[in-house]
């Protein structure tokens, strides 16, 4: 469904953009993603899988380059656009939302890094990429350190006793790359490269690490069977691993000396965009649940007329607005301001995720019996709901990180 957009910011070419995008959502990928939830992981990654036909056309539109900027032939999207973007491709589909966002994570540190040969190697061939050939994922998970990988500015993350299990060693003009990622790495299956977050120097815990694309088609790299998973089902996840896998000298974008600002860079930057995503699972759970309750007859007369209903109803319309008001605000601030601040982000990822879950909870409630059916696409949003307050950070522990930078600031 519409909403009232109470933004004063909003204008004319971000309503177009809403639309359009909208369209598109809801006619392939939502259908799409909905058809995939019944198929099995390693169906999901088959070179002819609807998966890979979603993706093909998302980058023949061009929806590869919307976090890139114009400067290096991306879409130059502004903060505003950029959120109504990823909300309204969440609404349709979390999985596939997240699937776009980290296809351009390799081209997006090149892009970081400033340095001219990096953007012509990496970033020119991706953004004219149009058969998503060249799709990045972002390995960070490691089955021992999952959310602790985040967390920068505690003090286990600077502590030699955590490291990270995959590691570089240097020789000569190349790095080696050796150990594991875990099977939470979103997009891992169907990736031919991989913004690796590996580590360099163990004295330094997991604040001596690096930052590196890495070839995911040379010898040295395999991959663990695609993950099966309670919801998210459309977006493929697995391991990585990798043995004497090289990286090119190059190619080893941030050592580390910026590796602990560049990961809290990170954070605010993927939860900023997770607060976006969820905020339109929030709707979307919400527009069905408001559409069932106008449709359905239980005690003579409308659910939408039964005053309970109607508060719940109210309840979740304040909630998404709310998930909105602040998901917008954290996107708008990390993408320009020179330096992130990622408590901000934190507070966008879980505030909307944790506001995804209750939505769509209250709404399989409202659907009563039809909502614990395959037959109504609630209850595959509840199961990604869930999925989202543990993905991309577990809610509990980024609580912690951003309670640590709070008490940090204020001591």
């Amino acid at each position: 469904m519409n909403y009232k957009d109470i933004d004063v910011n909003i204008t004319e070419d971000h309503n177009v953009l809403k639309e359009s995008v909208r369209k598109f959502a809801n006619e392939i990928l939502r259908p799409a993603a909905i058809e995939l939830d019944a198929l099995t992981p390693e169906q999901v990654v088959e070179k002819d899988s609807i998966f890979h036909d979603c993706m093909r056309k998302m980058y023949e539109l061009d929806y590869h380059t919307v976090m890139m900027p114009e400067a290096v032939g991306g879409s130059g999207l502004d903060p505003l656009s950029q959120h109504i973007f990823f909300e309204e491709v969440g609404y349709a589909s979390a999985g596939f939302a997240v699937a776009i966002a980290v296809a351009s994570f390799g081209p997006l540190f090149a892009t970081i890094s400033g340095r001219s040969e990096l953007i012509d190697k990496v970033v020119t061939p991706f953004v004219e990429c149009k058969d998503a050939s060249n799709f990045s994922c972002w390995a960070i998970t490691e089955p021992n350190h999952g959310s602790d990988n985040l967390a920068v500015g505690t003090d286990h993350f600077r502590s030699p006793d955590v490291v990270q299990q995959v590691r570089a060693t240097k020789k000569g003009s190349e790095w080696f790359l050796n150990g594991q990622k875990s099977a939470w790495v979103s997009c891992a299956p169907v990736a031919t490269n991989a913004v690796v977050f590996t580590n360099i120097d163990p004295a330094l815990g997991m604040s001596g690490g690096g930052i590196c694309l890495v070839d995911l088609t040379q010898p040295g790299v395999s991959k663990g069977t695609p993950l099966d998973k309670i919801g998210q089902r459309e977006l493929p996840q697995g391991e990585l691993f990798f043995d004497n896998a090289v990286c090119p000298e190059d190619m080893m974008i941030f050592d580390q000396q910026s590796y602990e600002i560049m990961t809290g860079a990170t954070l605010a930057h993927a939860n900023a965009l997770m607060g976006a995503i969820f905020t339109g699972v929030a709707r979307s759970a919400y527009d069905l649940a408001l559409q069932h309750c106008t449709e359905r007859t239980q005690g003579g007369k409308l659910l939408s007329q039964h005053q309970l209903v109607q508060k719940k109803l109210f309840d979740m319309f304040r909630k998404v607005e709310a998930a909105r008001s602040l998901s917008r605000a954290a996107v708008n601030f990390h993408l320009t301001s020179e330096v992130p601040d990622k408590k901000y982000s934190i507070a966008s990822k879980v505030t909307c995720t944790s506001i995804a879950f209750e939505v769509a909870s209250e709404a399989v409630q409202l659907f009563g019996g039809y909502g614990l059916t395959k037959e109504y696409p609630i209850e595959k949003i509840f199961r990604d709901a869930r999925a989202g307050m543990i993905e991309d950070g577990s809610n509990d522990t980024l609580s912690i990180i951003a309670a640590n930078q709070i008490i940090q600031e204020a001591s």
